[in-house]
């Protein structure tokens, strides 16, 4: 796996936590925002081809 991938899943994950953190207590604002970038990261996953899977959010 490259740099960029690992990188990339990387960063997903760490979303995807901060997301359900957000969530978890309450904070919309902060869930709405860690939701687009999660949403960027996975289109830009898909336009490079990297599988991503099964997700939390």
């Amino acid at each position: 796996m490259d740099a960029f991938t690992t990188g990339l899943l990387q960063r997903i994950r760490a979303t995807e936590s901060d997301l359900t953190r957000a969530r978890e207590t309450g904070d919309d604002f902060l869930a709405e925002v860690e939701q687009g970038e999660l949403d960027d990261l996975r289109r830009l996953a898909a336009e490079h081809g990297v599988e991503v899977g099964a997700t939390r959010a």
